[in-house]
């Protein structure tokens, strides 16, 4: 009976750290910040994207930074929340729900962003030495292609497999299935890359 009512909690906490990081993760940071700036509807310029990439192209790199920043951050509050709420698992869970909260906001009809900052933010809740590792693959591959989402791409890919390395195998497994979420939604990214199309970092137009 106690290891049912057990099993019982355990499922409760995973539900509600499911639900919270979803509720944080799905808040559109982008397109709030950019309606409040009277800029209009994001979603009606560029990619259609709400985040910090599409913000920046309104030319507003302060309101694109501050996306990138609470982006980044709902994961981590979400991740940070569940951990200190019930443990470790809930924690990687609840960071996780934030992530497909922010690429499938139901405010939004499920269309949001791509789940860069989102991806650093969980990363940074669950394991934050690990963003060092992410922002010095990022920096290398940018400057060696200057394309920021190829950097993005490879910093996305490398994390899981270093995390298994090390024997994080939880985390790793989590971050591999954002990583290859994120791939998902790059798919128009990588057919640029793959075509020689993809604007490069600092280029115009």
């Amino acid at each position: 009976m106690n290891e049912l009512m057990n099993w019982q909690i355990t499922g409760l906490v995973a539900v509600a750290a499911v639900v919270l990081g979803y509720l944080l993760g799905s808040i559109p940071f982008g397109l709030i910040l950019t309606r409040m700036a009277g800029l209009g509807d994001i979603r009606s310029i560029g990619s259609g994207n709400i985040g910090a990439t599409n913000v920046l192209r309104t030319g507003n790199k302060k309101l694109a930074a501050a996306t990138l920043l609470l982006d980044a951050f709902k994961a981590t509050a979400a991740a940070l929340a569940g951990y200190y709420i019930a443990g470790p698992e809930a924690g990687l869970l609840a960071g996780f729900a934030a992530f497909l909260g922010h690429l499938f906001p139901v405010w939004l009809g499920f269309k949001g962003g791509k789940g860069v900052a989102t991806y650093i933010g969980v990363l940074l809740g669950v394991a934050p030495l690990w963003v060092l590792v992410f922002a010095a693959v990022w920096l290398a591959v940018a400057f060696i292609s200057k394309y920021s989402s190829l950097s993005a791409l490879v910093a996305m890919l490398v994390i899981p497999v270093a995390l298994w390395i090390v024997g994080e195998e939880k985390i790793a497994l989590i971050m591999a299935i954002m990583t290859v979420v994120s791939w998902w939604r790059h798919e128009t990214n990588i057919r640029r890359l793959l075509a020689g199309t993809e604007g490069k970092i600092g280029q115009k137009g």
